[in-house]
């Protein structure tokens, strides 16, 4: 497989110089556009990001850590996800709380990167959206000791019905060690994919209570 020579024909529209000063909007314009064209049809989860992280390595190292994650909100505070606080994210936040996430919507062309500090939400947010999850999700939870090991997925299966026995007939409470992080951004890059590799890329930074921004060559 020749995979030097593959190639994509970024034919995305323009990231014009005049963007608005605040990128919340921006980012909400963005998010409403790769959810209609999801909805639409397109081959695109518009909620789904990268989040990477960072652990402390024995050798005084970092060692980056990346996966997919779903955004479950999003405001002028930052965007928010929800996660086991023992999972290996959990644990690397606990012990670096400076993440990045990223989207990538093929279909449009286009990227957004985001970068900041990461906080744990209060309880009583963090316990509103796990009562909206189906009541499966919340048995999963209960059922699952997130990133650990486990022998097989009979094990797993076993520890699900467990977890329905446990709570038949009952509502099923939020753990205590699983909930919402929020990402207060700092900074956050707009890419839009064009032709011949010429893309447009605008990066916001937070200054104190206001954004300043730049164009930065593809």
């Amino acid at each position: 497989m020749e995979i030097a020579d593959r190639r994509t024909d970024y034919a995305g529209l323009s990231l014009d110089d005049e963007v608005p000063k605040d990128p919340i909007g921006l980012f909400e314009t963005w998010l409403e556009q790769a959810i209609a064209a999801q909805d639409g049809g397109a081959d695109i989860e518009a909620t789904a990001m990268t989040l990477a992280t960072a652990s402390p390595r024995a050798d005084g190292g970092w060692q980056p850590h990346a996966r997919i994650v779903l955004l479950k909100g999003w405001g002028a505070e930052g965007p928010v996800f929800f996660t086991g606080y023992g999972s290996d994210k959990g644990i690397d936040l606990a012990a670096n709380p400076y993440a990045s996430l990223s989207f990538y919507w093929t279909p449009l062309f286009r990227q957004i990167r985001i970068e900041g500090r990461v906080e744990q939400l209060p309880q009583a947010e963090s316990a509103a959206y796990f009562a909206s999850r189906p009541r499966a999700s919340q048995l999963a939870t209960y059922a699952s000791d997130q990133s650990r090991p486990v022998a097989s997925r009979a094990v797993m299966e076993q520890a699900y019905a467990a977890a329905e026995a446990r709570f038949a007939g009952a509502e099923v409470p939020m753990p205590e060690d699983w909930g919402g992080y929020r990402l207060a951004v700092e900074r956050i890059e707009f890419w839009q994919g064009r032709p011949a590799r010429f893309h447009d890329r605008i990066r916001y930074t937070r200054a104190a209570d206001d954004w300043t921004h730049e164009r930065l060559q593809p």
